[in-house]
C-alpha cells in the first residue's frame, strides 16, 4: 500500500478521499489555487502545495504543475478524483513518465473511452447494444446535418469528448440543427478542447441508468449493481437512487454483464461507470464509459457496505479485487440529493458568495453528509457550485424517502442561493415517489417543481417576530449583566407600563409587501397578530437560531437566521426570507441608471448575437456569457432596440454588470 499519495483536485471529492486514506494510514497531500487557498479539503491534507491562479485552467488544469507537487513531497500515486485531469490520457501518461502511480486506468483504457464515438465502436465489436446514431470522423456540418435527418428528428448531439452534461444539445426539429450545432461545438470547445461531435437518435422519455464496474491489473472484474441517475436538468444530475427502481434480478445481470464485457474490452483497471440509455419497456444501450469515479459513487456504498475509495487504492497498488461477483449483495435502499448553489427559479442559474450559516443535518448510519465547504467559506465564480451531498440510507426506497425528506428539512444554507427547497419538493413530488422516472421528469412536472412565488403563511412572520423579540431580550439581558446595578427594573423587557400593557409593531416584507406583526407582552411569552389573527406564543432559541416554538400551545421546531436585515426562517421544511423593515430607514432602492441587462452571476462573453441598432422582440437572445463552465443565453426582457454593447467577446465581467444599453418599445 502507498504511504503518500496527492489529491490532484478539490472541495468535496478531496475531503472524501483524504477520509479514506486517513483510515488506511496513507498521508496526503492537496493541490490549491489561490481561491482555494484556505479551503477545507486543504485544512484536511497533511500536506498542502499551491499551484496557481484561481482558474482552473492556470492551477488544476495544468499537468507539470501537479507532477512537480507530487514529486516534491514524495508522494507515490495521484488521485485524481472527478472533473480536471481524472480522464485526461496526457496526465495519465504524464504520471507514468515521472514514475508516479495513477490511481485509475491505464492510457489505453482512457484513450478508448475517451471519445464518444471511438467508444461506441468499441462497444459494438463487444455486443454491447448501441443507440441508433453517427459516430464517424466526417465532421462537416452539411454531413452531421444530412445524418441527422436520415436518423429523424428529434436527435441528440453530443461532444464526443464530453462528459458531465456539458456540450449536449437536443434538437427537436430540422431547421433548428445547425444553430445547435454551433452551440454545442462552441461548448465543447470550451469544456473539453475539442468540436468533435456524434448525433444519435434522442430517445422518448428514457431512464439514465449506470453501472459501478471494477478491475483490477489481474484480469478480474466485477460490477457493483446499478445507479438510477435519471433525475437531471441541463442533462446534469441532480438525484441518484441505488438500487434502480423496478429492476428485475434478470435485467440487472443481463446489464451488469454488458457492463462488465465494456470494461474487459479495453482492459479497465480500477473504478469505472459504463452509463446506459433505458426505454420504459427496459431496452437498454451503451452510452458512455466514465473511466473515474463518479459524483454518486456513495449511493453505491451505501446499498453494499463498501468503501469505493479503499477499493481504487488497493487495486492501484497491485492487490486483487478484495471480493469476487458472488461475494457481492444489495442491502436496502440510498439516495443522494446534490446540494448546489443555485437558484431553480431562475433556470438553476448558479450563485456565489460567502456561506454566512451552514448546518447540516446531524450524520448517522442513515445519513451521510460528504461536503467540501464549511461555514465562513465561500462558492467563488471559478469551480462548480456544489455545496455538498446528502446521502440516505434506509431499508427500502420508501423509508429511504422520508429519510431523504427529514434530511433536507433539517439543511440549513444561508449566504448564497440554493436548491434544498426544489429537492424537498422533488422527493414529494408524487412521480418521483410512485418511480415515475424519465430524464424529463423535471420538465414533465413543472408545475409541481416550481409553484410560484405565493407568500409565506402567517407563522413564518410570527417565528420571525419571536426570534428578533427574543433577541432583544438576551440584549437587554447581558447590558443589564454588564451594568452596575443588573437588578434595576430598568432592565425589564416585559412590556409594563403604568396605565397598561405596551403594543408596538414589527413589520416585515417579502417581495413588495408588507406585513405588521403586533406585538404584547403576556407572562413569558407574546401576543401576536398578523393579519387580524392573533395568538399566543413563547419559545426559546440557541446561538445557532435554531428554535423550539410553542403557538397557542402546538409545539413545533423552526430556525432563524438572521444576516444584516434580512430574517432566514427554516419552519415546515422550507425556508422563507423575508427582510425586517426599520420605519426610520430612508431606501434609496430604484434610484440610478435604467436601461442596460444585468450579468446574472461572475462570468466571460463569448457571443454577440444582436449588432448595435438593431431592433428586437421579447426573448430575442442578445449575448451569450459564460460562467461556471455552461452557457448562459441573455435575452431581450421586452420588445426594443440594443444600442450597444458595453463588452467585447472575450471580455470578464462581473457580478450585476451591465452588459448592454437597451431601450424598450413605448409604443
Amino acid at each position: 500500500m502507498f504511504e503518500k499519495i496527492l489529491i490532484a483536485n478539490r472541495g468535496e471529492i478531496a475531503c472524501r478521499i483524504i477520509k479514506t486514506a486517513r483510515r488506511m494510514g496513507v498521508a496526503t497531500v492537496a493541490v490549491y489555487s489561490e481561491a482555494d487557498a484556505m479551503s477545507r479539503h486543504v485544512r484536511m491534507a497533511d500536506e498542502a502545495v499551491f499551484i496557481g491562479a484561481s482558474p482552473a485552467r492556470e492551477s488544476y488544469l495544468v499537468i507539470d504543475k501537479i507532477i512537480a507537487a507530487a514529486r516534491r513531497t514524495g508522494a507515490q500515486a495521484i488521485h485524481p478524483g472527478y472533473g480536471f485531469l481524472s480522464e485526461n490520457e496526457a496526465f495519465c501518461h504524464a504520471c507514468e513518465e515521472a514514475g508516479v502511480v495513477f490511481i485509475g486506468p491505464p492510457v489505453g483504457a482512457i484513450r478508448a473511452m475517451g471519445s464518444k464515438s471511438e467508444a461506441k465502436k468499441l462497444m459494438e465489436a463487444a455486443s454491447v447494444p448501441l443507440t441508433p446514431g453517427y459516430h464517424g470522423d466526417d465532421q462537416d456540418s452539411a454531413r452531421l446535418k444530412a445524418e441527422a435527418d436520415k436518423i429523424g428528428y428529434p436527435v441528440m448531439i453530443k461532444a464526443a469528448a464530453g462528459g458531465g452534461g456539458k456540450g449536449m444539445r437536443l434538437v427537436d426539429r430540422a431547421e433548428d440543427f445547425e444553430a445547435a450545432l454551433a452551440s454545442c461545438k462552441r461548448e465543447a470547445s470550451a469544456s473539453f478542447g475539442s468540436e468533435h461531435v456524434l448525433v444519435e437518435r434522442y430517445i422518448t422519455r428514457p431512464r439514465h441508468v449506470e453501472f459501478q464496474v471494477f478491475g483490477d491489473s489481474h484480469g478480474e472484474y466485477v460490477y457493483l449493481f446499478e445507479r438510477d441517475c435519471s433525475v437531471q436538468r441541463r442533462h446534469q444530475k441532480v438525484l441518484e437512487e441505488a438500487p434502480a427502481p423496478g429492476m428485475t434480478p434478470e435485467r440487472r445481470k443481463q446489464m451488469g454483464e454488458a457492463a462488465v464485457a465494456a470494461a474487459r474490452a479495453v482492459r479497465y483497471v480500477g473504478a469505472g461507470t459504463v452509463e446506459f440509455i433505458a426505454t420504459q419497456d427496459g431496452q437498454f444501450f451503451f452510452m458512455e464509459m466514465n473511466t473515474r469515479l463518479q459524483v454518486e459513487h456513495p449511493v453505491t456504498e451505501m446499498i453494499t457496505g463498501l468503501d469505493l475509495v479503499e477499493w481504487q487504492l488497493r487495486v492501484a497498488s497491485g492487490e486483487r479485487l478484495p471480493l469476487s461477483q458472488e461475494q457481492l449483495h444489495i442491502n436496502g435502499h440510498a439516495l443522494e440529493a446534490r446540494i448546489y448553489a443555485e437558484d431553480p427559479a431562475r433556470n438553476f442559474l448558479p450563485s456565489t458568495g460567502r456561506l454566512v450559516h451552514l448546518a447540516p443535518p446531524a450524520e448517522s448510519l442513515n445519513v451521510r453528509v460528504d461536503t467540501g465547504v464549511e461555514e465562513g467559506d465561500s462558492i467563488s465564480p471559478f469551480y462548480d457550485p456544489m455545496i455538498a451531498k446528502l446521502i440516505v440510507w434506509d431499508d427500502d426506497r420508501e423509508r429511504a424517502l422520508a429519510r431523504m425528506q427529514q434530511a433536507l428539512a433539517d439543511y440549513r444554507v444561508v449566504g448564497v442561493n440554493n436548491n434544498i427547497d426544489f429537492l424537498s419538493r422533488l422527493v414529494a413530488c408524487p412521480a418521483f415517489a410512485q418511480a415515475d422516472l424519465d430524464t424529463g421528469l423535471i420538465e414533465r412536472e413543472r408545475d409541481f417543481l416550481f409553484p410560484g412565488a405565493a407568500g409565506p403563511p402567517p407563522d413564518v412572520f410570527v417565528v420571525a417576530a419571536l426570534a428578533d423579540l427574543l433577541r432583544e431580550k438576551q440584549w437587554a439581558q447581558e447590558k443589564a449583566r454588564r451594568s452596575a446595578d443588573p437588578s434595576s427594573p430598568w432592565h425589564a423587557r416585559d412590556g409594563w407600563r403604568l396605565n397598561g400593557a405596551a403594543r408596538r409593531a414589527l413589520i416585515y416584507r417579502f417581495g413588495e409587501t408588507q406585513t405588521s406583526v403586533g406585538v404584547a407582552n403576556s407572562g413569558d411569552g407574546f401576543v401576536l397578530t398578523v393579519d387580524g389573527v392573533t395568538v399566543v406564543v413563547r419559545g426559546r432559541s440557541d446561538a445557532r437560531g435554531k428554535m423550539r416554538v410553542e403557538l397557542d400551545g402546538v409545539r413545533m421546531d423552526a430556525a432563524v437566521i438572521a444576516a444584516g436585515g434580512m430574517r432566514h426562517v427554516f419552519l415546515h421544511g422550507r425556508t422563507w426570507r423575508i427582510a425586517a423593515v426599520d420605519p426610520l430607514h430612508v431606501s434609496s432602492e430604484g434610484v440610478g441608471a435604467h436601461g442596460g441587462l444585468l450579468a446574472p452571476m461572475p462570468g466571460k462573453v463569448i457571443a454577440l448575437l444582436v449588432e448595435p441598432g438593431a431592433q428586437v422582440e421579447k426573448g430575442a437572445p442578445l449575448l451569450i456569457l459564460e460562467a461556471m463552465k455552461m452557457e448562459h443565453t441573455i435575452a431581450a426582457p421586452s420588445r426594443g432596440t440594443l444600442k450597444s454593447h458595453r463588452f467585447a467577446v472575450g471580455d470578464q465581467v462581473g457580478d450585476g454588470a451591465e452588459l448592454v444599453d437597451f431601450e424598450p418599445t413605448t409604443k
